[in-house]
């Protein structure tokens, strides 16, 4: 299976979302999943009460059947706290709705910002506390606190295993020893192009490979050149022959993302 997509976030209307799907689910034979990406800013600390429906309910019935929703875990777990003391926080994330998903919950990526370096110890406690599956997930949530705000979703209709993808962004992770512990706990290197700014690597540390576009030569900017789209092209179907593949577009202060998401389905069709 190979995915693309490109992102919208939590606060995103329900009419904006509708018109987002229906521009990422434009398929052919070859193409098996569409994916939207699902970016939940605060999630654990919304400024007001969600409704009583969850955004993530309505999405879940607005997206077609094979629709894929990545999900972006929460900033305060990755910045701010720098993965210390977190079980909670997790808590508060599982049960913020991402549950309600179901069967059109992706994998789930941690992004980490580019003053924070591996340590293996914060590491491994880390990934110790995240659920391997949604009914780990559930029993995860119901430890929530008062800091979440939105109405608490903690149950699954099933227990389906849970994928998760690093993004790193200091140079100490460039090192085999990380390598080898994403392998231990079957998580995936995002492969982030991000125009030069941070450290690249490509290593294939589980069964999915994650990708993340941020801009070929402007950070969050510039778009893709057919030329540089064919490139990507090539090295999908080569990964794909072995693992599924998943790849967002972020380079969205130009609105170009879709655009290239588009272009890259159809060189991959």
């Amino acid at each position: 299976m190979v995915s693309c997509g490109s992102g919208f976030p939590v606060g995103t209307t329900k009419a904006g979302a509708e018109s987002f799907i229906r521009q990422s689910t434009h398929t052919s034979a070859s193409w098996n999943s569409p994916v939207g990406h699902l970016i939940p800013s605060r999630l654990t600390e919304p400024s007001t009460r969600c409704s009583a429906r969850l955004p993530f309910q309505r999405w879940y019935a607005t997206a077609p059947a094979d629709f894929l929703f990545a999900v972006k875990g929460a900033r305060f777990i990755t910045r701010m706290k720098k993965l210390r003391e977190v079980q909670i926080p997790l808590a508060n994330f599982f049960a913020s709705g991402l549950l309600c998903l179901e069967e059109k919950l992706g994998p789930i990526l941690w992004q980490f910002p580019p003053n924070l370096g591996w340590n293996e110890m914060r590491f491994r406690e880390f990934f110790q506390l995240l659920p391997r599956n949604t009914e780990e997930a559930a029993q995860l949530a119901r430890l929530h606190d008062n800091k979440l705000k939105a109405r608490a979703w903690l149950r699954t209709d099933a227990s389906r295993p849970l994928r998760y993808a690093v993004e790193i962004r200091h140079p100490s992770f460039l090192a085999a020893e990380f390598f080898a512990f994403l392998r231990e706990v079957r998580a995936a290197l995002v492969f982030a192009d991000t125009a030069g700014r941070w450290p690249y690597a490509e290593e294939l540390t589980t069964d999915f490979a994650y990708i993340r576009l941020h801009g070929d030569s402007e950070l969050y900017v510039s778009g893709y050149e057919d030329s540089v789209l064919r490139s990507w092209a090539k090295r999908i179907r080569n990964w794909n022959r072995s693992r599924d593949v998943f790849v967002y577009f972020d380079n969205d202060a130009k609105v170009r993302a879709p655009f290239d998401a588009r272009r890259l389905t159809e060189l991959l069709s």
